[in-house]
């Protein structure tokens, strides 16, 4: 994939750059070569991009080969008999599937008191369920306190309210989150504002100084590839003058790319009460999908989340194989305010995994005719 993106700079006669920038007044770029040399580069217009990375805990300093982050946990030389991941959020649950799958044993430790905390409720018991049935061991209301890294491995001490217990392990991922990329590249010389660790942008990305713009994981919307992507589209076409619309952070599908896999967008069940909602829900089990008993997936379920008063679709919650392809259908729909009611006469083709958007929503209207 990097290699297809260097092509495509090329293939559109794209200059590229290669060195450490460092942002200028008068709407200047300093480039520090890895041979030495530097050399300033001038714009119109600058949009910073300089994304995020493993956010390090004061009890959890990571030292790169016993308490790693993300970076590193994609890179390791050998397979760790026993890992500890601190987190559950993403990137915390993608890669306890995806060690616990190579046959290495894992803890997650959680913080809050679910896995997954961002997602609905029962999303975060169903993947919960399905984890401790992999043998994947799960504290919640848990917090790591210390990691004694003296001897071979680790020993992780961890506070819970029945008190504190130590485990040990090969490796401990730091799965705390992201943090942007704002030291060192010359944000105070031109005296761009930041706010809690993100560049301050209006809604079509320029910072408080003009010329210069900012997109990504360094500003405050989600920190996902293709929230970055989407912000980059419009902070171009704005400067361009084709006079986008701004993007709508309440519309963007969250997914995690684990077994099973978690896609949702939307209110949860929790938010909506809390906002004054009056809801619909409705919910139907892949069990009942023939494609997925078909296909040997019958794990998981589709959720939906109307507003009882006017149909809004106000939320999705899938879990389950493929979700991740299905969930764009969701965000599609809400773009387009379509209604409970019409999406139930959408006619999906059977057998399909994707019937049971259109299921959860007869299931919601009391409706549902396969379950």
């Amino acid at each position: 994939m990097s290699k297809g993106v260097q092509f495509l700079m090329k293939k559109n006669k794209i200059e590229v750059i290669m060195g450490t920038g460092t942002l200028k007044p008068g709407k200047k770029v300093s480039v520090a070569g890895a041979d030495g040399t530097v050399a300033d580069h001038s714009a119109s217009h600058i949009i910073v991009a300089s994304g995020g990375r493993s956010r390090v805990l004061p009890n959890l300093p990571q030292d790169g080969v016993k308490i790693i982050g993300y970076r590193e946990a994609m890179t390791l030389p050998t397979r760790p008999e026993r890992m500890v991941i601190v987190g559950s959020g993403a990137i915390g649950v993608e890669f306890a599937y995806f060690y616990q799958s190579m046959g290495t044993k894992v803890t997650i430790v959680e913080y809050l008191p679910q896995i997954v905390p961002v997602e609905d409720e029962e999303v975060s018991k169903a993947l919960a369920k399905s984890f401790k049935a992999a043998g994947i061991d799960i504290l919640t209301s848990a917090e790591v306190t210390s990691v004694d890294t003296s001897g071979k491995g680790c020993k992780v001490t961890i506070k819970e309210a029945s008190g504190e217990k130590v485990i040990e392990c090969d490796i401990v991922l730091s799965a705390a989150g992201v943090v942007a990329n704002l030291e060192g590249i010359g944000l105070e010389d031109v005296g761009i504002v930041t706010d809690k660790g993100k560049i301050v942008t209006d809604k079509f990305y320029q910072t408080n100084i003009p010329g210069y713009y900012a997109i990504g994981d360094c500003t405050a919307g989600q920190a996902l590839a293709h929230v970055a992507s989407a912000e980059g589209i419009i902070c171009v076409e704005q400067i361009a003058g084709h006079h986008p619309k701004p993007l709508d952070y309440g519309n963007i599908p969250g997914c995690t790319y684990c077994t099973p896999e978690i896609a949702s967008v939307g209110f949860t069940e929790k938010a909506a009460k809390e906002a004054g909602y009056e809801i619909k829900i409705g919910k139907f089990p892949f069990s009942a999908s023939g494609k997925a008993s078909a296909a040997g997936h019958k794990e998981g379920f589709v959720k939906l989340i109307f507003d009882a008063k006017y149909g809004e679709l106000l939320g999705a919650h899938m879990i389950g194989a493929n979700v991740t392809e299905m969930i764009a259908e969701v965000v599609a729909l809400r773009k387009l305010e379509t209604t409970g009611e019409e999406l139930i006469k959408i006619v999906h083709p059977h057998p399909t995994m994707s019937e049971a958007i259109m299921e959860a929503a007869a299931a919601a209207y009391g409706e549902v005719i396969h379950l």
